[in-house]
């Protein structure tokens, strides 16, 4: 049994498996997840996982170089994207908005989309692995 880190086995998996620049994704309940791309269900009731509790222990254990973000976000969820600046403050990332349409798109290069619970507007954020070397 492992003693720390990410014990969802399926997470565990894909960000082991992840390179340099590689994408995940984790998502509200509402987000679409495209069939071709694995979907990684947490979600047990509404607001349970929240998007942030599943955000936090996932940077935990993956560098992140990069973000993507629905622009709808900035107007219609501060107060997530508020914790999204604190959660990486300090750290060199490049941060992208886009519109909420392209972010569903963007998926589809992710290795994984993670399924919270989370059920407020726009918590919806892809992260693309850094490296940990060099």
């Amino acid at each position: 049994m492992k003693k720390q880190g990410i014990l969802n086995s399926d997470i565990s998996r894909v960000l082991s498996y992840m390179g340099h620049t590689d994408c995940i994704a984790v998502g509200d309940c509402g987000l679409p997840i495209p069939d071709e791309v694995e979907r990684i269900d947490l979600a047990l009731e509404f607001g349970v996982p929240s998007f942030m509790d599943v955000l936090r222990v996932i940077t935990k254990d993956m560098k992140v170089e990069k973000i993507v973000l629905a622009e709808e976000i900035r107007e219609q969820n501060p107060k997530i994207l508020g914790e999204i600046k604190e959660l990486f403050a300090g750290q060199e990332l490049e941060t992208v908005f886009v519109s909420h349409t392209e972010l569903k798109k963007q998926t589809r290069e992710c290795k994984a989309v993670i399924r919270t619970g989370e059920t407020t507007p726009y918590a919806n954020i892809i992260l693309q692995s850094g490296c940990i070397f060099g």
